[in-house]
């Protein structure tokens, strides 16, 4: 279970320490890093001993970037998301327009695991899992030219 911080873990002096930051939203250290180097999430203020301190934008921030990979958007599209409402002047229908495309390819996809699925419990229904050689599994794998 996630450990939700409050307004009392964060004082303005202080602010989140990246392990905090991990632990409220779920996103692994390195990934958040990463999402820093790639230049999703603003590189925080530094300690005089270096470390990152996040304020609360950024771990509200943050927790969207988690809930959109959740979603399955790209990196990309989360950038464009956060792009719009860096901007301030995006529209709701904006916003609306990206989910229906996002949902359209993930329906795509589902539809190809499901032909997928077909597949192959056809190929596994073809098989008498006997102790020869032959395999129809193998042969399908090899024949030339077999769309799913």
């Amino acid at each position: 279970m996630q450990e939700v911080l409050s307004m009392s873990d964060f004082t303005k002096t202080r602010g989140y320490a990246i392990g905090e930051m991990s632990k409220s939203t779920g996103v692994n250290i390195e990934t958040i890093r990463y999402y820093e180097r790639i230049e999703i999430m603003p590189k925080p203020d530094r300690t005089a001993g270096g470390n990152r301190q996040y304020n609360h934008d950024q771990l509200k921030r943050l927790s969207f970037i988690k809930r959109s990979r959740e979603l399955g958007f790209s990196i990309e599209e989360i950038r464009a998301l956060l792009t719009m409402v860096d901007r301030s002047d995006f529209t709701c229908g904006e916003v609306h327009s990206m989910t229906t495309e996002h949902l359209a390819s993930v329906k795509e996809k589902i539809l190809a695991l499901h032909r997928l699925e077909h597949a192959l419990e056809t190929m596994a229904a073809e098989c008498g899992r006997g102790d020869v050689p032959d395999c129809p599994i193998l042969d399908t794998l090899f024949e030339v030219g077999v769309a799913t």
